[in-house]
Parts: structure tokens; C-alpha cells; sequence
């Protein structure tokens, strides 16, 4: 075993996200930089153009040399989005394609419409052997090198998982040129000793500054680069998370055996370029292989008691095949969904900890050091309607599907990927007797208005038109700019049959909202019906103030509301009620 130790990087610390990717090459490939992603002048035009549209937020004079695009570009180019650059040693560009042109798999990559479809594009780049192993003579796949690890592990343990510091020491820092064996045996030596150990943070210090030692970078890229790793990992659709470290998603268990049979290859470098911006083959197009996961599947799923059919699908080919199968994973996420927004009201303090987060511009809380939540900076907004999706889903008493409120999507640990599209609201929320429709954004300026008045006053009323029941609009910002709460205050809509509507729509900071929400909990009066409650309350005096006056009145309807219900409750239980929450944060 080699005495070095290098870390391989699947993704870029640049570029911590691979759920943005495929926007940003929805913009490259309407740019002019098709084919000129090279020099100064198209990286910096490039990254300027990625700050116009919104996917970076590049301070003015941050950066003035374009490494935003270039981060970019190594991920186009390391998934086979684009064509990547040929050293003279390895080829010819031309027997390749154009250097940063866009490839035939980057094309699929794009037409990719559903998450399953994005995660196989990515499975396919992953499982190509492109990284260089020490000896110079072959490459390997970190994604199949790590699913033979994790299945060894799993024969001696009964179980695929790998936490964070043990992935940190001998996932990432491993590669085939190490014996498998030994590597198995270095983490279940590690896992033993870190049981017994009485302060973990320590411990895990301790090996890391070991490990380093033949290590020429800082430590702290051990666990930073481990993070972004596994985030890229489970973009695959291989893994999931387990606690802050990963695990082979059960119902990928055949297919991970099938990828794990070959992580190392001798091919020339060209071949594996060929492959990558082709599209990769895997397993699943064999005939046999495709049938076996799918026969895999419907087990699964009958011995989950999960009904399902697809006898209206032909099964004659392996994309028919895996059309069937895919059909019958998304029905398990759906049945997965459901339980995990049963679960939402046992976890409401770590819902309001997101909040806290947003309120904050992101950030982490480590409650210790296998638990930890982040809202990533850049991906606050989708953050944003991923906490409040949560929240009703925690208030409980929906009569439509989790999957059903939301429009944004989910990856397979239920974390969001993108924000909803346009045309419609953020989150559906149908109850019994009535609707709630929440809009969220995080927009904080004059802009708001320009950019939310019109859109929120449309869906809300056709909301309305849907629904034969009231329909209640809650619009949620950071911060609620006064001519927003001026629209919304008259809340006023014309159909286009000209039918005058008057909308109820209120306006909350998210402060607001997180106060009343963690009241409800702390109070034990989590129903929607405190919501409607709420917004009638604070519509009101809508007609009798002025925006700066009405939103005073929503501000001190929620304080005096929330304090309503926790003294009600300590005056019923005749005790404090707790104020400290998940981490000993206090709420």
C-alpha cells in the first residue's frame, strides 16, 4: 500500500451542489461559449453570465479572473457534458470532439426531466474509470471503488454503512491500488476504537492529524472534501445518507454488486473520454441484468406490502424493462414520502433550527458528531420552501400526498433539489374544510413587489377557482417589504371573465412565522385551524390601516397570539414549559 495518501474529488469545492449543474448547462448551451469556454475573456463573460442569471452571486470585484467558469467547466467537462481538453500525451482533440463543445450525452443530460433521469446521467459519468491510480498505468472509478468497499463491509457487518470520518480516513483517501481487505479492516479497527473512545471529537482529530501525516495538504480537507464528496455520490442515485456519513440505497443492492465487479481498468484514457461524453454503459442495459433488478424490485415492494402494477408496460427490451422498474421506484419514494412526513411532527425543533438558519443568510448547527443540519448560502431559497413544506407537514392533517404540496423536488434523502417552477405556487396545503396556499422568496428589497405581487394575487385566485372550499394565501419572506404588504392588503384580482376577487392573502416575515410555529408545538395546539386562525386575525384591520400600520398589527397579532397559547398551556399544566431546543439551542 502506497505510504502517500491523496484524496480523490468527484465534484468541486467550488461547486458543492451537483443538483445545479444541469441548470448551468441549460445556460451554457443557449450561450455563445459553446466550443469557447477557454481564456480569460470567455471565463469571465461566462461567470458573468452565471451571475445574471441568478447561479452564482458574485460580489462585484470578488472575483476578476473567471474561476467561477472554470470550476464550471471541470464539472461539464469530468461528467461528459462537454468535450474535455486532450493532452498531446493522451491524443488528439479532433478524434475526440471540440474542446468545450457540447456532447451527445450532454444533450441527454439536459432532456433529463425527472431526478431519476438526472441520477442515472450522473451514475453513468461516475461509472466511468477516468481517475489516474498511483502506479500511472490504470484508472479507476471512485464510485465503483467505493461500492466494493461498502459490500465487503457489508459481508462482515451486515450492513453497507460508512460514517463520515470513517469515508473521511479510508473512503476518499483509498483507491484499487490498495488492498480491499485491508482497507475493510482499517475502518472496522477504526470503528472499534472510536466506540470505546469517550470523547469523539478528539478521537476523530487524533486519527485525522495520524492520517495526514503522510498527507501534503491542510487536515481540514479530510472532512470538508469528504462532505462534498458523498453530496456528489449520492447524486448517482447509489447512496444514501446515513447520519452524516452514507449507505448503498437497499434497492440498488444488485446494481451496486454488478458496478463493483470491475474498479480499476487499463484502457487508455481516450477510450474512458469516449465513453463519458457518448453516455457510459451500465449494467441495466443488458437484457438479464434489467430483468433482475426489476424482478428485484417488485419483491421489495411486495414484501413491504406495497401494491403495484405495470401490466399495461411491454417488457420487451431493457429500456422497457427499466421503464418498469423505474415506475415501481417511484412509487416506493412516494410510499417513502409518506412516512417521512409522518415523522415531521416529532421534528419540529430541528424545523425551527432550519428557520433560524434562513433567518441567518445559512450556516450549521452540530448537535454532535454524527448529527448536523446546514442551509447551504447559495441554496437558501429552495431551502426555504423545503423548511416550510416541512412545517406542514409537521402541523399534519393534509388530505392531499406530501408529494402533492410540494413542486419542488426531492432527492432520495427527502433534502431539496431545486426550487418549484413557475406557473404555480410553492406549497399546496388542502385541509379538510380549506386551502392554504404559502408563497415564500427571498427577496427582501423593493423588488419584491415587482417580482411576487403579480404571480402570488394569480395563483391564489386560481387556487380559488380549483377549490370548492376557502382558500387562505400566506406569503413568507425573510423580510416583508411595505409596498408587497400594500398589494396584498387590498389583495385584489380580476378573472378573465372580469370577475372582481377579493383575496385573503397575509404577508409574514419568517421570524413571524417561525414565533407561531414554535408556539403551536410548545403549546400542543399544532393544527391547521391555529393557521386559518391566525390569518383571519390579521386580516382584520386590513381596510382600516395603512401597509406600515398593518404590518405593526401582524406582528403584534402573532406575539400576542403565540404568548396566548403558551400561557393557556402553562396555566392548564401549571409548569414552565421547556425553552431549549434540539442541540441546546434556545427557541
Amino acid at each position: 500500500m502506497e505510504n502517500r495518501v491523496d484524496i480523490w474529488l468527484v465534484g468541486n469545492t467550488g461547486l458543492r451542489n451537483p443538483n445545479r449543474i444541469q441548470e448551468g448547462l441549460a445556460i451554457f448551451a443557449k450561450s455563445s461559449y459553446v466550443g469557447n469556454l477557454h481564456g480569460k475573456e470567455n471565463e469571465i463573460g461566462f461567470m458573468n453570465l452565471l451571475n445574471e442569471k441568478g447561479l452564482i452571486q458574485n460580489k462585484q470585484g470578488k472575483d476578476v479572473s473567471g474561476s467561477h467558469a472554470r470550476k464550471w467547466r471541470l464539472m461539464f467537462a469530468k461528467n461528459g457534458f462537454i468535450y474535455p481538453q486532450v493532452k498531446k500525451s493522451e491524443g488528439r482533440q479532433e478524434d475526440l470532439g471540440i474542446l468545450d463543445g457540447l456532447t451527445p450525452f450532454g444533450k441527454v443530460f439536459l432532456q433529463a426531466d425527472t431526478y431519476p433521469a438526472v441520477q442515472e446521467c450522473f451514475l453513468r459519468s461516475m461509472s466511468v474509470e477516468q481517475f489516474p491510480t498511483p502506479d500511472g498505468a490504470h484508472y479507476f472509478s471512485p464510485l465503483r471503488w467505493l461500492l466494493a468497499v461498502m459490500l465487503e463491509l457489508e459481508k462482515r457487518t451486515g450492513t453497507t454503512e460508512l460514517s463520515r470520518i470513517e469515508f473521511a480516513l479510508w473512503g476518499h483517501t483509498t483507491n484499487p491500488s490498495y488492498d480491499l481487505d485491508t482497507v475493510v479492516e482499517s475502518i472496522l479497527d477504526l470503528r472499534n476504537r472510536r466506540s470505546k473512545a469517550p470523547a469523539k471529537r478528539i478521537f476523530d482529530n487524533r486519527e485525522i492529524a495520524k492520517r495526514g501525516e503522510n498527507y501534503d495538504k491542510k487536515n481540514d480537507n479530510f472532512l470538508d472534501y469528504s462532505d462534498m464528496n458523498m453530496r456528489y455520490l449520492r447524486a448517482s442515485g447509489m447512496f444514501q445518507r446515513k447520519g452524516r456519513g452514507i449507505m448503498i440505497v437497499p434497492a440498488k443492492h444488485i446494481l451496486a454488486e454488478k458496478l463493483a465487479k470491475s474498479t480499476a481498468s487499463n484502457e487508455p484514457i481516450m477510450s474512458a473520454y469516449e465513453k463519458l461524453c457518448m453516455g457510459a454503459p451500465l449494467p441495466t442495459d443488458n437484457m438479464d441484468v434489467a430483468k433482475a433488478l426489476l424482478d428485484d424490485m417488485k419483491k421489495q415492494m411486495k414484501d413491504r406490502h406495497i401494491v403495484f402494477d405495470i401490466s399495461d408496460l411491454p417488457l420487451n427490451t431493457s429500456a422497457e424493462i427499466n421503464i418498469g422498474r423505474q415506475r415501481l421506484e417511484n412509487l416506493l419514494a412516494q410510499t417513502d414520502e409518506i412516512k417521512y412526513a409522518d415523522e415531521q411532527r416529532d421534528q419540529w425543533k430541528e424545523i425551527a433550527d432550519y428557520m433560524k438558519l434562513l433567518i441567518n443568510g445559512g450556516g450549521k448547527i452540530v448537535y454532535d458528531e454524527d448529527n448536523a443540519i446546514e442551509v447551504p448560502k447559495d441554496e437558501m431559497p429552495v431551502y426555504l420552501e423545503w423548511t416550510l413544506w416541512r412545517a406542514a407537514l409537521a402541523i399534519d392533517h393534509l388530505v392531499n400526498e406530501p408529494y402533492e404540496v410540494r413542486g419542488f423536488r426531492l432527492d432520495s434523502d427527502f433534502l431539496p433539489v431545486s426550487t418549484a417552477g413557475g406557473g404555480k405556487g410553492d406549497l399546496y396545503c388542502e385541509f379538510e374544510d380549506f386551502t392554504i396556499l404559502t408563497e415564500v422568496t427571498m427577496s427582501t428589497s423593493s423588488r419584491q413587489e415587482a417580482m411576487e405581487g403579480e404571480p402570488v394575487r394569480r395563483h391564489v385566485s386560481d387556487a380559488v377557482l380549483k377549490y370548492d372550499k376557502p382558500v387562505f394565501g400566506m406569503f413568507i419572506a425573510i423580510k416583508i417589504d411595505t409596498n408587497t404588504a400594500e398589494t396584498f392588503r387590498h389583495g385584489v384580482w380580476y378573472t378573465r371573465d372580469d370577475v372582481k376577487q377579493r383575496l385573503n392573502i397575509v404577508p409574514f416575515s419568517l421570524e413571524q412565522f417561525r414565533q407561531y410555529f414554535v408556539a403551536m408545538f410548545k403549546a400542543n395546539q399544532a393544527k391547521p385551524e391555529k393557521l386559518k386562525e391566525l390569518i383571519a386575525a390579521c386580516e382584520t384591520r386590513r381596510d382600516l390601516l395603512e401597509a406600515p400600520a398593518w404590518k405593526d398589527y401582524i406582528s403584534d397579532v402573532v406575539s400576542e397570539s403565540s404568548e396566548g397559547m403558551l400561557s393557556l398551556e402553562k396555566t392548564k399544566n401549571g409548569i414552565e414549559l421547556p425553552i431549549i431546543s434540539a442541540g441546546g439551542y434556545g427557541i
